[in-house]
């Protein structure tokens, strides 16, 4: 398996729990690893023949900013259903972090991997 890889996509939205999380927009920091065939698209040269990885980090910007989650879980879970569901991707990890979440840590986040039988 191929995997595509997109680093520290930075974006807002509601999370968290306590009052003061749910007022404001907060900044969480998304990092992913699409798994996707690529072998046809690296003998054709052929952009119809790839995994367009543009198309899905609109789905997630749009999703991610306009969304309110009480947990990172859940977001990252949310991220994970757009690529393997919405876009056919065979797996996917999904990190989500929430920087200053946590007292003396630069951040505080979540990894998780799917594939579509997740999602069945």
């Amino acid at each position: 398996m191929d995997i595509i890889e997109i680093d520290k996509l930075r974006l807002r939205c509601v999370i968290g729990f306590s009052p003061h999380e749910r007022k404001d927009k907060q900044d969480v920091v998304i990092s992913l690893r699409i798994g996707a065939d690529m072998h046809a698209a690296g003998e054709s040269d052929n952009p119809d023949e790839t995994f367009n990885y543009r198309t899905v980090t609109k789905a997630i910007i749009g999703h991610v900013e306009a969304s309110s989650y009480y947990l990172v879980e859940a977001l990252a879970t949310a991220i994970a259903r757009i690529c393997v569901v919405d876009h056919r991707a065979e797996w996917v990890q999904v990190r989500v972090h929430k920087p200053g979440a946590l007292r003396f840590a630069d951040s505080v986040g979540v990894v998780i991997e799917r594939t579509p039988d997740d999602f069945a």
